[in-house]
């Protein structure tokens, strides 16, 4: 985890920039010594993103799943690809 006091950001953007993007991590902010900001680069942000965004989309999945709506068996959906990838 990096922690660093919120001048930093101030002092040496591109120090943080450098790091956000090496390790691919947030780096946390701090303000009189209590958390304050959280800093990521753009890359990083958008697949936490993504990852969220898919499993929430799974989560609802299972539940429904779970709660015995029938969704499409494997040949439905092998068909429906095919007839996707024909069109393509």
């Amino acid at each position: 985890m990096n922690i660093r006091p919120s001048a930093t950001i101030r002092q040496n953007y591109n120090e943080i920039s450098t790091l956000c993007k090496q390790t691919g991590e947030p780096v946390y902010l701090t303000k009189n010594g209590e958390g304050d900001l959280v800093v990521m680069d753009m890359e990083s942000f958008t697949r936490k993103e993504k990852m969220l965004k898919l499993r929430e989309q799974l989560l609802a999945v299972e539940e429904e799943r779970l709660s015995g709506i029938n969704g499409v068996s494997i040949s439905e959906l092998d068909d429906a690809l095919e007839h996707i990838i024909d069109e393509v």
